[in-house]
């Protein structure tokens, strides 16, 4: 059985900064961690893990501070990591060889 559960204030200041990052682009955990005063991208991870807003809270537009995709759905590889790349693939963000090919697709604030 699922158990919902209300986001917590700091989850919360997550899903409402990556609604600010704009169809097409990217940023990192860590950029989005410095948006929100948080020095933790693994709390990023998982607050981004839990996100019951998606795609309205477009998770997977962060990606790792190397620019390679990173997990998505607490997956790091597999079904899920795919859907991450054809999700963001759609809005115009390509990889090569599990890399960003276009660096000026990277927001930042």
């Amino acid at each position: 059985m699922i158990t919902h559960r209300e986001p917590t204030t700091f989850e919360t200041r997550v899903y409402d900064a990556i609604r600010c990052i704009p169809r097409g682009k990217v940023t990192t955990y860590a950029a989005l961690g410095r948006m929100i005063g948080c020095r933790s991208s693994q709390a990023i991870g998982q607050a981004l893990k839990r996100n019951p807003f998606a795609p309205d809270a477009p998770c997977h537009r962060v990606i790792k501070s190397d620019l390679t995709l990173g997990g998505f759905s607490g997956e790091r590889t597999g079904p899920e990591t795919l859907r991450k790349l054809k999700l963001l693939e759609a809005e115009g963000v390509r990889f090569d060889k599990g890399r960003l090919v276009d660096g000026s697709r990277v927001w930042e604030t």
